[in-house]
C-alpha cells in the first residue's frame, strides 16, 4: 500500500478555479488527490481568490500577496509560496508554468521533491516583449535543472523539450470531465437557444486569435449567434478591437468571463466550438468541449491537431478569417456532419482524457520521483489505448 503524501500545488492563481485551464487542473487534480487520502495544499493569490474558507473540496488553501503586475504577478507569488513551503514538510511540490522554474529549486533545500508542468511554448505569445520572451526561453531550459521532473501535456511540446534542450519529460494529458447542463439561466440571459450558436472560450489576447472567428462570422449568412467567452488583463487594445467588430454585428456576443454552471451550460448546448488559438500546448477548453460532445474546429497548430486527431476539423490559421469562414460555412450547411463530429469528439475525449487517469498518472509520478525514478506512465498508457 502506497504511503499518504503531503503535496503542495504552486504557481497558479489558486482555487476555486476562475481564470484558466491551470486553475481548473489544480482544482480537479487536487480534489481527487485529497479524496484519495493525500494532504493537499493549494497556494492562492490573495488579490484574485475571494473564497474565504480555509479549505475547498478537501484542499487546504494558503493565500499570499503578490505584486499585481503583468510581469511580476506570477513569479513573485510563486517565490513567496516556495519560501512559505520550506517549513511545511511537503513530500512533493508541483509547480505550474515554465516561467516559475527559477524558484523551483527552493523546496529542494528542505529535501522536498519538485515537479513542474511547463504548459505550452509561452514565449510565442504576442503579449510578451522581447526581454520577456528571452526570460521564458531561459526558464524553459532551467526547468530541467531546478525540478526533479518536468511534465508536458502535449507530445508536441514534449518533443520540443527533448530536441531543443535535451530535457526528458513525462507526458500527462489534460483531463476533460465536466457535467453537462440543460438550457437554463445563462442561455436565457444571453438570449440564446440550444444549438443556435457557435462558441469560443479563452483569454482575449492576440495570440489566441479570437478575431479570426469574429471577422469570419461577419461574412456568413446565418441567424446563428457567435458567442466569444473570455477576458484578459493587460490586453485592452486587443479587446477594444474585438468589441469594435462585435458592435457592427448583433449576432456576435461578448459576455466576458463565464465560469462554473454558466460555462457548463454554454458548452453543453453549442452548435459547434471553435478554438482559434495559435500557440500553447493542450488547450483545456478544447478538450472539455470534446468531452461535452461538441463538433470542434481548430487553428491548425500541431498541438491542436494532436488533440483532435480525426475527431474534429481544422482551418489554416495563416489565412485567419479567410481560412476559417469556409469551414464554418460547411458546418452551417450540413447539420448531419456536425452530428457525426460530435459523436467522434465525445468518443475520443472519453477514451483519452479522463481526470481520474490524469490523477493516476500524477500520483504514479509522485511516488516514482520520491523513489528516484522518472517515468512516462501516462504516455505509455495512452499509446496502448490508442493502438488498441
Amino acid at each position: 500500500m502506497q504511503s499518504r503524501l503531503k503535496i503542495a500545488l504552486m504557481g497558479t492563481r489558486g482555487v476555486p478555479a476562475s481564470y484558466s485551464g491551470f486553475e481548473t487542473c489544480v482544482e480537479q487534480l487536487g480534489s481527487r488527490l485529497a479524496a484519495r487520502g493525500h494532504e493537499v495544499t493549494v497556494y492562492a493569490r490573495k488579490h484574485h481568490i475571494t473564497y474565504d474558507k480555509p479549505t475547498y473540496r478537501g484542499m487546504k488553501l494558503v493565500k499570499l500577496p503578490t505584486i499585481p503586475n503583468k510581469y511580476l504577478d506570477t513569479i513573485v507569488h510563486t517565490f513567496l509560496s516556495s519560501l512559505h513551503g520550506l517549513f511545511q514538510g511537503y513530500d512533493i511540490v508541483l509547480y505550474f508554468i515554465a516561467g516559475n522554474s527559477p524558484v523551483v529549486w527552493i523546496p529542494r533545500l528542505a529535501r522536498q521533491k519538485t515537479i513542474i508542468n511547463v504548459d505550452g511554448l509561452d514565449w510565442k505569445r504576442e503579449k510578451w516583449p522581447g526581454f520577456a520572451k528571452r526570460y521564458i526561453r531561459f526558464a524553459e531550459r532551467l526547468s530541467g535543472v531546478t525540478a526533479n521532473a518536468v511534465v508536458t501535456d502535449s507530445r508536441v511540446v514534449q518533443q520540443y523539450y527533448l530536441d531543443v534542450y535535451g530535457i526528458p519529460t513525462t507526458y500527462i494529458a489534460y483531463g476533460a470531465e465536466l457535467p453537462k447542463r440543460a438550457p437554463g439561466p445563462t442561455l436565457a440571459r444571453l438570449g440564446l437557444k440550444p444549438r443556435s450558436y457557435v462558441l469560443y472560450v479563452g483569454r482575449l489576447v492576440p495570440e489566441n486569435c479570437a478575431h479570426h472567428l469574429a471577422e469570419a462570422w461577419q461574412g456568413l449568412d446565418t441567424d446563428l449567434k457567435c458567442v466569444i467567452v473570455g477576458d484578459a488583463p493587460y490586453a485592452e487594445d486587443y479587446k477594444a478591437r474585438l468589441r469594435a467588430v462585435a458592435a457592427k454585428d448583433e449576432r456576435i456576443l461578448m459576455p466576458g468571463y463565464v465560469f462554473g454552471e454558466g460555462y457548463w451550460e454554454l458548452a453543453s448546448n453549442a452548435y459547434a466550438f471553435v478554438l482559434t488559438s495559435g500557440v500553447g500546448g493542450t488547450h483545456p477548453a478544447l478538450v472539455e468541449s470534446m468531452a461535452f460532445g461538441n463538433c470542434v474546429v481548430v487553428h491548425n497548430t500541431p498541438e491542436n491537431l494532436e488533440v483532435i486527431g480525426d475527431a474534429g476539423l481544422a482551418y489554416d490559421g495563416k489565412l485567419g478569417a479567410a481560412g476559417l469562414r469556409p469551414v464554418l460555412q460547411r458546418l452551417l450547411e450540413d447539420p448531419d456532419l456536425v452530428e457525426r463530429y460530435r459523436r467522434k469528439a465525445a468518443a475520443r475525449a472519453a477514451k483519452l482524457f479522463s481526470w481520474d487517469a490524469v490523477t493516476d498518472a500524477y500520483e504514479a509520478l509522485f511516488y516514482d520521483v520520491l523513489a528516484g525514478r522518472r517515468v512516462a506512465s501516462f504516455e505509455t498508457a495512452v499509446s496502448l489505448v490508442e493502438n488498441s
